[in-house]
C-alpha cells in the first residue's frame, strides 16, 4: 500500500509540467539517495552551504551560490540582500528597514507577476518603468534605456528582471544601465533550464542575483531553489537565512561568504521562514549535477514520451496532434492536442482529472481549445495512461 493510499489522497499522473500544485516533478534517483543519506546525520548547515555554493558556482560561473526554499524564497533573500548588505544593523531592522526607508526595487511593467511580491516580503516598494506597446502588440518599441535612467532613483536598491523566452529588454542592457548607477540586478530565472546553457548565461549577460527553482527540470526537491550571484549579496541572503541563535562571543561568519568583519552578530533575519533542511540542500545540489551531466538523457527520454503519447492518439477523431520538438520550444519537447470544438478542451481536461488515477495536462491555451502534454513530470509509462485516458473521453 503506497503512503497515498494509506492516506486516502487520489494519485495523480502530471502531463502538465513541472507545476507545484501536481507536486512538481520526480525526482531523480540520485537526490532521493542523497536526501536519504543526510538524513541520517548532522551537519552544520553553514558548512554545507558553503559546499553546496562551490558546487554552484562551478556550474553558474557565480562568485558563490546558495540552496533557498524555492525561487520565492530566493527571491525574496535576493531582495533582502540588497536592501541591507552586510550592514547588521539593517539586517536586524529588516524588513521594516526596507519600508522606513522607502527602498525601492525597479522592474519592467510588463514582468510584473504574482511571484513579484517576494520583493514586497522584503519590504521594497516596486517601481514600474515603461509602456507595453511591445507586450500587447501595438507597438514596436521595447523598454527604452533612458527609461529605465528615469526610474532609478536615491531610494532604489535593485532593478528585477524576469527571464522569459522571447520577452525583452534584453538583460545586457538593463545590466549596464543598472551598474552605472551602481545598482545591483536580481534575475528571476525560476524556470528557465532548459536550455542548459542558462545555467551560465544569466551572470554572463551581468545580473548580480539569479533565482532559480531547484525542482522542476532539475528534477531535485520541489521545495528548494538556488540564488547565485556576487558573493556579498549571497552571504547577506546566507545570514539572514540560517538560524542565528548563536553564541556571539564563539559565533563566526561562514568563511567562504563573508571576506571581511562584520560590525556585529546577525539575529534570526526576516528570512528565518525560509529556511532548508540538510536534506534539501544535499538534494539540490545532487539534482544539478546529475542535470549537468545527464540533460541529453534527460532530452532524449522526454522525446520519446512525447512520440509515443502522439502516436497512440494517431487517427483519434475530435483532435489534431501536434508535436513540438525541442528544437521548436528551445526547452523541451511537447505535444499539443487541439480540439474540436474548442469547448471540448475543458470537458476532457475536467474528465481526465476527475478520474482515478487523476491525470493532467496543460490548460495554459485552454481558450483556444489546446491541451499541452508536457513529459517532464511524467514516470516511465505513465504517458501511455495520459494517451488512454485521451481515447476514452474521445470516444464516447
Amino acid at each position: 500500500m503506497t503512503i497515498y493510499e494509506r492516506l486516502g489522497v487520489r494519485p495523480v499522473v502530471n502531463a502538465a509540467g513541472t507545476l507545484t500544485r501536481l507536486g512538481g516533478t520526480m525526482m531523480c534517483a540520485e537526490a532521493v539517495e542523497a536526501m536519504q543519506e543526510v538524513a541520517r546525520s548532522a551537519v552544520v548547515i553553514d558548512e554545507l552551504q558553503e559546499a553546496a555554493s562551490r558546487v554552484i558556482a562551478r556550474h553558474t560561473g557565480a562568485e558563490a551560490g546558495l540552496v533557498t526554499s524555492g525561487a520565492f524564497g530566493a527571491l525574496a533573500l535576493a531582495a533582502g540582500a540588497c536592501i541591507a548588505g552586510l550592514d547588521v544593523r539593517r539586517m536586524n531592522r529588516m524588513p521594516h528597514y526596507g519600508y522606513e526607508q522607502g527602498c525601492e526595487i525597479v522592474i519592467c511593467r510588463h514582468h510584473r507577476n504574482s511571484y513579484d511580491k517576494a520583493f514586497e516580503v522584503a519590504g521594497a516598494r516596486l517601481v514600474e518603468v515603461g509602456l507595453l506597446d511591445r507586450a500587447l502588440g501595438v507597438g514596436v518599441r521595447e523598454v527604452e534605456p533612458e527609461e529605465m535612467e528615469a526610474a532609478i532613483g536615491p531610494r532604489t536598491v535593485a532593478f528585477a528582471y524576469v527571464a522569459m523566452q522571447g520577452v525583452g529588454p534584453d538583460l545586457a542592457t538593463v545590466a549596464h544601465v543598472a551598474h552605472h548607477h551602481a545598482v545591483p540586478v536580481i534575475v528571476d530565472a525560476a524556470n528557465q533550464v532548459p536550455p542548459l546553457e542558462n545555467l551560465t548565461r544569466f551572470i554572463a549577460e551581468g545580473a548580480d542575483l539569479v533565482a532559480m527553482s531547484g525542482g522542476k527540470a532539475f528534477r531535485g526537491p520541489q521545495s528548494s531553489g538556488f540564488l547565485f550571484g556576487r558573493r556579498e549579496l549571497v552571504a547577506s541572503a546566507l545570514l539572514q537565512q540560517v538560524d542565528m541563535d548563536v553564541a556571539p562571543a564563539s559565533w563566526m561568519p561562514p568563511k567562504e561568504f563573508v571576506e571581511k568583519p562584520l560590525n556585529g552578530v546577525p539575529r534570526h533575519g526576516f528570512g528565518r521562514g525560509f529556511k532548508v533542511g540538510k536534506e534539501e540542500i544535499a538534494g539540490a545540489v545532487v539534482a544539478l549535477e546529475t542535470f549537468v551531466s545527464k540533460e541529453p538523457e534527460y532530452q532524449k527520454q522526454w522525446a520519446n514520451r512525447c512520440q509515443r503519447f502522439a502516436a497512440a492518439l494517431k487517427g483519434l477523431d475530435g483532435v489534431e496532434v501536434i508535436v513540438l520538438p525541442r528544437e521548436t520550444t528551445g526547452r523541451l519537447p511537447l505535444v499539443e492536442l487541439v480540439l474540436s470544438p474548442a469547448s471540448k478542451a475543458a470537458e476532457v481536461s475536467r474528465g481526465l482529472r476527475e478520474g482515478v488515477p487523476s491525470i493532467h495536462l496543460n490548460e495554459r491555451r485552454l481558450g483556444e481549445g489546446r491541451l499541452t502534454f508536457n513529459p517532464a513530470g511524467l514516470d516511465d509509462g505513465q504517458e501511455d495512461i495520459v494517451s488512454s485516458g485521451v481515447r476514452r473521453l474521445l470516444s464516447h
